[in-house]
């Protein structure tokens, strides 16, 4: 459990190409973790188990 934890705060706070999917909800970034990165990745798979919502969705403000 411990393992997933960190996954998912590497992809939230680290993962350069997630990190722009979520901020810009746009662009070849975006698209790719849409359609390809979250399939393939474990550290998108953690944050999408952790947090609840899908890697490429823009953070909420209390996060």
């Amino acid at each position: 459990m411990e393992w997933k934890m960190r996954a998912a705060r590497f992809c939230k706070d680290f993962c350069p190409v997630c990190r722009r999917a979520r901020k810009k909800q746009g662009g070849i970034c975006y698209w790719f973790v849409k359609n390809v990165d979250r399939k393939v990745c474990p550290c998108c798979k953690s944050y999408e188990s952790v947090y609840g919502r899908l890697a490429y969705e823009p953070e909420l403000p209390e996060d």
